[in-house]
């Protein structure tokens, strides 16, 4: 890892995370290249973690072996169309964290037979515990494989994928799903505030309830369903309350948020492929 060079193209939230992983994961600062054309945003990343930066991409992929597209979704095509000689010449491996854009896409814009990984990671990146799920096209080797595991595995969980098409239904769960969690925080302040508490404290609380729930999820060989069952006493308070949520649908609310974030995610696929093809 230390002796393979990665290339960011652009600088942003995302990537920046990424470096940081890297670097504490034990990736030498001096083998890692952003290109970014803002001045101050590569001042910024020279500063925060001692890479090394440049306004030209072209440079940027001269000097890796892996580079990695974290820019936005809509220009990409016209980015890789400009980068893809240069990726070719130097075949190197191409991850894209770009939403929503398909490998075979992306693969075309690049100019054919370029090794492919796409990865979709959450927002969780950004405090190094995100879940991403990742895709090879077949012109990947199993060393590519690693690297880019290894790369996103620096910022937390990683799994892939065997057919690109499940890449939806992961934008619907984990990509989209820290929004719904966030919602469900936000609903049991609310609902604690007017059984009494204060707001600090029912914030608090709820936070500190979500982390060592998910913990304990994380870390036990038990199912969801069997650690409910085990604080869901007969008669108690939490199956009152579970009862009341069952009543309502809960599942099926569910059901159909996330049937609806996967077919937005399929039409966005559908729209940024056709659109820059």
């Amino acid at each position: 890892m230390k002796h393979r060079p990665i290339g960011f193209i652009g600088g942003g939230n995302m990537a920046c995370s990424l470096i940081g992983g890297l670097i504490a994961d034990g990736c030498s600062a001096s083998s890692i290249w952003v290109a970014d054309p803002s001045d101050e945003q590569r001042r910024v990343i020279e500063s925060n973690y001692g890479v090394t930066t440049s306004a030209s991409s072209a440079e940027v992929i001269a000097r890796s072996n892996t580079i990695v597209f974290a820019v936005k979704p809509q220009i990409i095509k016209s980015v890789a169309a400009e980068l893809g000689a240069a990726i070719r010449n130097k075949k190197c491996l191409a991850v894209s964290i770009a939403a929503g854009i398909r490998a075979a896409d992306l693969n075309r814009w690049l100019g054919g037979d370029i090794p492919i990984v796409r990865a979709m990671p959450n927002i969780a990146v950004l405090v190094k515990s995100g879940a991403t799920a990742l895709y090879a096209n077949p012109y990947v080797t199993d060393n590519q494989r690693n690297q880019a595991e290894t790369i996103m595995r620096a910022v937390g969980l990683t799994l892939w994928l065997d057919d690109e098409s499940h890449m939806d239904a992961v934008t619907a769960l984990s990509g989209s799903g820290p929004a719904y969690l966030f919602l469900v925080i936000e609903v049991l302040e609310n609902a604690a505030i007017k059984l009494g508490l204060t707001r600090e404290t029912a914030h608090l609380l709820a936070l500190q309830t979500a982390f060592g729930a998910a913990k304990m999820a994380l870390e036990s060989t038990e199912d969801c369903a069997t650690l409910r069952a085990r604080v869901t006493s007969p008669g108690g308070t939490t199956e009152q309350a579970i009862a009341v949520l069952q009543q309502g649908d809960i599942q099926g609310l569910f059901d159909r948020a996330l049937k609806a974030a996967h077919q937005r995610a399929q039409e966005l696929a559908e729209l940024l492929g056709e659109k820059n093809g």
